[in-house]
């Protein structure tokens, strides 16, 4: 155990089992500071950005954020194409945490919908998690429990969003649910 409370980091290597953990809460849970804690424990961390500096406010979340983050985690922006980020980066990483498929979905969708090539997008991003050399954490927002949004481009981001969560679920070996900071185990084990 280091000084800082947390576990010596680990490398790697291509006899170790790689994971995918799906991290799932709502808004303010502690998703992505767990995630972040656990992805403390690897060697060669690159962080998967996806929010867009839209206004100040974001700007300044973003600036918080990366202050959070250790300095020697490589930081790639992903706004489009998580598909060809995740396949470049994993290469050489030993972990890609990708914070947030939220924002990603909401980076995605058009006041239309979701078209055609979207969803193959998103499938694509789907495959690239299942078959990077690397670990994949993704943190995602859990839209299920929540009401219906009122607006029609709610909805749809809504549904979006959950039919993200199912397939990125269904190819993860680790599901875990925030709730008020404290994790619980939906899928594998912590």
């Amino acid at each position: 155990m280091r000084r800082d409370g947390r576990a010596p980091p680990i490398a790697l290597d291509m006899d170790q089992a790689r994971t995918v953990m799906l991290v799932l809460g709502g808004v303010r849970s502690g998703k992505s500071r767990f995630a972040q804690t656990e992805a403390a424990r690897f060697a060669r961390v690159t962080f998967v950005a996806t929010a867009r500096r839209s206004d100040a406010e974001m700007r300044r979340k973003i600036a918080a954020h990366r202050r959070e983050r250790p300095h020697e985690w490589n930081t790639v922006e992903a706004q489009t194409d998580l598909d060809r980020i995740i396949r470049r980066e994993g290469a050489s990483a030993d972990l890609l945490l990708v914070d947030c498929l939220t924002t990603y979905c909401g980076n995605l969708l058009s006041r239309s919908g979701v078209s055609p090539a979207q969803r193959r997008h998103l499938a694509s991003v789907v495959e690239a998690v299942e078959t990077t050399h690397a670990s994949v954490f993704l943190v995602s927002n859990e839209v299920g429990s929540g009401v219906v949004p009122a607006f029609k481009s709610g909805r749809l981001y809504r549904d979006l969003l959950g039919e993200v969560n199912q397939q990125i679920a269904r190819v993860a070996n680790q599901v875990v649910l925030l709730v008020a900071g404290i994790p619980v185990p939906i899928k594998g084990r912590l």
